[in-house]
């Protein structure tokens, strides 16, 4: 009697152990935040309500700026890759290999180390959902890089030519698309953007229950502007361009397309606004929005004239109005809301900042460029404030001095010149005092240019020796991971500007694995008989006949490679012209 009292209490107490063991466990993994990352495609700084539109309605995104913590002076690269890949990684996109958002420049490479793969450390569950833009195959891809759950478009947006499953949609690749889910392709119903935002809503309530990292990263509002129409109803009728007669900022007159641009965007704005409304209210139903650590951004300027808050230039420009975007944050459990943050921060600083509030330790074999922004939301003295920000864009690789600048603290310089340039030749903006970038100073502060120059110099020369840049990053065929491989337009070398052109050269950057392959070869249109289809590899090339007349599609099957690295270089001859294929399957069979 007396044993099985003892081993009762025994027993017992085991239990309460471990329930409160685990309840101790379960305690400390609730100190790391869930996080959210939700980014927006060409949305541009005055494409919200709150930052003084008055005709776009952004209610949810208005009232989460309001009521988090608002970096007012936050910036990211020109356009959308590069942009991406320094949020992911906490660099500047040239160390990764981002170097254009085609031309084959916008495939990240794989030994870097993305948000998705730092939270791992701590067992997040990772999921993306809509624009990835960083490499569309292995090992490049999201799934390669960290997230567990995928579901993208491919390349820089739905319905261009790298997005070959919605490409051919024309005016409805928003609608019903063929997406990619966790590497393979899947067939949706609806608009993309409700898509992207359904799936990560169900991602979180999947995962609730333990620490999650969701990047919900909408392709919309960038080109092709299409949109349910019961949102354009909204704004079919308004005005854009009025509002604005006794404002003194500066702004650039609107065309009729101008407007009728804007008017889409809008609404597409607005749906992503309902959207993003609809995840806030799952946190709170799931009874963890406190606990979770929420991001709203977009990655650059407006890509039409409309409204910027009176900044000069728009996505691509290396002004303002091409860097400056929206950045609100909120985390309820840890940090005050309702605050202004002035000091100048960028995309860069996401990763060293998650890494410190999620506990996880970022690699130490590399330069991180970011910088921890808690300080500044505890309202620490930083020492930081003058940091140089380095920015560029042009197309394929920088052009020196071309679309460049660099911002220390009050001071910007511009480069819109030769790589001989002098000093004269750059333009020097006080922003502090002239946030418009109107009042060009260069010619009465040498001494001030002059320094930024120096820092310009020194990082431009120091980031276009990196090893990815040096040695850019390659798509693996014949690998078990991804077979087949299909090689998009979007991540073709060869002529600048390579697109849907039929005659033009290119070619993908690869490394073969040793097999036997079919090759598929797509073309933009179809094509005569007649004519030789070749696939050129280091010198080793393979040649077939074509017999079909007006066809889109030609295959080499049996195609014995060795392994080796290479320009796979295919073309169609016919008579005096040579055709590009608009993409290429490559399929390894035993």
């Amino acid at each position: 009697m007396n044993n099985r009292i003892k081993f009762s209490f025994s027993t017992l107490f085991l239990l309460l152990l471990l329930v409160y063991g685990s309840n101790i466990v379960r305690g400390q993994e609730l100190e790391r935040p869930n996080i959210i990352i939700i980014i927006t495609d060409d949305q541009g700084y005055g494409d919200l309500g709150y930052t003084g539109n008055p005709h776009v309605k952004t209610p949810n995104i208005d009232a989460f700026a309001r009521e988090g913590i608002r970096f007012n002076n936050f910036y990211v690269s020109p356009v959308c890759a590069p942009t991406r890949a320094s949020l992911m990684t906490g660099r500047y996109s040239l160390r990764t290999g981002i170097r254009d958002t085609y031309n084959g420049g916008a495939i990240m490479a794989s030994n870097e180390v993305t948000i998705a793969e730092l939270l791992k450390q701590a067992d997040y569950k990772t999921g993306i959902f809509g624009k990835w833009h960083l490499g569309d195959n292995y090992p490049s891809r999201p799934m390669d890089q960290g997230f567990d759950e995928s579901l993208i478009h491919l390349s820089g947006g739905m319905g261009q030519v790298g997005d070959f499953t919605t490409y051919f949609q024309g005016n409805r690749s928003y609608f019903d698309p063929v997406l990619w889910h966790n590497g393979k392709q899947e067939a949706y119903d609806g608009y993309c953007s409700d898509i992207f935002a359904n799936n990560a809503i169900d991602f979180i309530e999947k995962n609730h229950q333990q620490p999650f990292f969701c990047y919900l990263s909408f392709n919309a509002p960038h080109t092709p502007l299409q949109v349910p129409d019961k949102y354009y109803q909204r704004y079919k009728d308004i005005d854009p361009a009025s509002g604005f007669e006794d404002d003194p900022r500066p702004f650039v007159e609107m065309s009729e397309k101008d407007k009728e641009d804007a008017r889409k965007v809008y609404a597409m704005v607005s749906n992503i606004d309902d959207n993003i409304g609809s995840l806030l209210q799952k946190l709170e139903a799931l009874n963890i929005a406190d606990n979770t650590l929420v991001v709203i951004m977009t990655d650059n300027g407006p890509q039409q004239i409309r409204y910027v808050a009176g900044m000069r230039g728009r996505k691509g420009s290396v002004f303002r109005g091409g860097v400056r975007v929206p950045f609100y944050v909120r985390y309820p459990n840890k940090w005050k809301g309702n605050q202004n943050i002035e000091t100048t921060t960028a995309h860069i600083d996401v990763l060293p900042t998650i890494s410190e509030i999620c506990n996880v330790k970022m690699p130490e074999d590399r330069k991180i460029d970011g910088v921890n922004l808690i300080p500044l939301i505890e309202k620490k003295k930083v020492k930081w404030e003058d940091r140089p920000l380095f920015f560029y864009w042009t197309r394929r690789y920088p052009v020196l001095y071309q679309n460049m600048a660099v911002q220390k603290g009050q001071y910007k310089l511009v480069g819109h010149t030769d790589y001989n340039a002098q000093i004269e030749d750059f333009k020097l903006f006080d922003i502090k005092k002239d946030p418009y970038e109107q009042q060009n100073l260069v010619k009465d502060n040498k001494k001030i240019s002059e320094s930024l120059k120096i820092d310009l110099d020194r990082m431009f020369n120091e980031l276009m020796t990196s090893e990815n840049i040096l040695n850019q990053p390659k798509i693996h065929i014949g690998s078990e991971y991804e077979n087949p491989v299909f090689l998009n337009r979007n991540d073709a070398g060869g002529e600048r500007g390579i697109w849907d052109q039929e005659e033009i050269y290119g070619k993908w950057n690869v490394s073969i694995e040793e097999g036997s392959y079919n090759v598929k070869f797509r073309f933009v249109k179809p094509i005569p008989k007649g004519g030789n289809m070749y696939l050129e590899t280091k010198g080793r090339v393979n040649q077939l006949k074509n017999e079909i007349d007006n066809t889109e599609y030609i295959e080499m099957t049996n195609v014995q490679l060795p392994k080796m690295d290479c320009d796979l270089i295919p073309f169609y001859r016919v008579g005096n012209k040579k055709i590009l294929p608009f993409w290429v399957e490559m399929q390894k069979v035993e």
